[in-house]
């Protein structure tokens, strides 16, 4: 493997394949090329003949890039962040993207948005497992976790996705108290207890406006949430997007909402909007109790 001609050609023989991943992972045909395009320049930077699967290598890369990718600000994606205030009616059941993926190769809109709500890890452990049937132990490396930790974020993505097997009416009773116990906690500057409410694998996405800002992991993001507590102290629970959230009110002034996304008793995601110009109007739904 150590003439360039017959490596190039290796890599034009797996590049299908390298696309069809990358375009997954990133929902752009367009990124995937650039993802490709990096996998090529890296193989060209190493010494080939250290690379004893080169099927597997190119995998490992091409998702190390597009995790990369995925965790960059621009890749934020933005949402409606419709604002109501709590009513206790059930929320729908998800569809199953592994279903909607086997139909086709076609890409669906369905399927990304889907998708679309995953951490960037979630996402790599899903795709890279159930769609292209990648070992646990391969996408480990890819991630850098245990074998047994990219299994749970694989089975907690599947969940997030598609609800759980039965179809279930949410507790929008029990969202309220964990809402209400997130801001106490907040509040307080009581780390256990935040830990206590947050899945370890946990992500936070917050859209500043001019910048954005993803954390991932229980700890981070409830020490930022400790910081955060003079927030909590002026903020009311609401409903975003048929979600669990809170808006935080400062001299009669939305300055942020926060949607939860609730698996299993424990918050998963977590979702911030901070950005002044699209806050704008969210205070008229403030303006009587949403209890």
């Amino acid at each position: 493997m150590t003439d360039r001609r017959i490596l190039a050609r290796r890599f034009e023989t797996e590049r299908p394949r390298l696309r069809a991943i990358a375009t997954r992972l990133l929902s752009s045909p367009a990124d995937a090329d650039d993802a490709i395009q990096e996998t090529w320049l890296r193989l060209e930077r190493i010494d080939v003949t250290t690379i004893d699967n080169l099927e597997a290598w190119l995998t490992t890369v091409v998702s190390r890039v597009s995790l990369d990718m995925l965790r960059t600000p621009r890749r934020t994606r933005e949402q409606s962040w419709q604002v109501e205030q709590w009513r206790d009616e059930p929320a729908a059941v998800d569809a199953d993207p592994a279903d909607l993926v086997l139909q086709s190769d076609r890409i669906s809109t369905a399927l990304l948005v889907l998708l679309d709500t995953l951490s960037p890890a979630e996402r790599i452990a899903l795709v890279l497992h159930d769609v292209f049937g990648r070992p646990f132990d391969e996408i480990a490396e890819v991630l850098d976790r245990s074998s047994d930790a990219v299994r749970q974020l694989a089975s907690r993505a599947r969940r997030r996705v598609r609800g759980s097997d039965e179809p279930r009416a949410t507790d929008r009773g029990k969202e309220r108290r964990m809402v209400d116990a997130w801001l106490i906690a907040a509040r307080d500057g009581d780390l256990t207890a935040l830990l206590s409410l947050l899945d370890d694998g946990a992500t936070l996405r917050a859209d500043y406006g001019t910048s954005t800002q993803i954390v991932e992991g229980a700890r981070a993001i409830a020490e930022q949430a400790v910081l955060s507590g003079r927030l909590a102290a002026h903020s009311t629970p609401i409903r975003i997007d048929g979600r669990p959230g809170v808006a935080a009110v400062m001299r009669g002034v939305v300055v942020s909402i926060m949607a939860f996304d609730v698996v299993d008793d424990r918050i998963v995601a977590l979702d911030v909007l901070a950005d002044p110009s699209r806050l704008t109007g969210v205070g008229a739904v403030l303006d009587t109790d949403p209890r």
